[in-house]
């Protein structure tokens, strides 16, 4: 229930700040906002010993990177195999 309500407040939000980019730049926003959200939820439910914590935020890390890669193929038109979507 908390996953679905931060994603849904992230997309209310995402929406209304991209009110003047182009659809490819807001969805490229949605994505790296949505990993951000997530990357946060992991880091702020890893409560526990050091190794524990140590693995989440490893974890978070690994999403927001690749929220960030994703984000990026979509501003620049490429699809999920590569080839232009465009």
């Amino acid at each position: 229930m908390k996953t679905t309500t931060v994603l849904a407040i992230a997309l209310g939000v995402g929406a209304l700040s991209a009110c003047n980019n182009t659809p490819q730049e807001q969805a490229a926003d949605n994505i790296e906002q949505n990993a951000e959200d997530t990357a946060d939820m992991i880091e702020d439910n890893a409560v526990g010993n050091d190794a524990v914590e140590a693995n989440a935020d490893a974890t978070a890390d690994a999403v927001r990177a690749q929220g960030e890669k994703t984000a990026d193929s979509v501003r620049t038109g490429a699809d999920a195999d590569g080839n232009s979507a465009n």
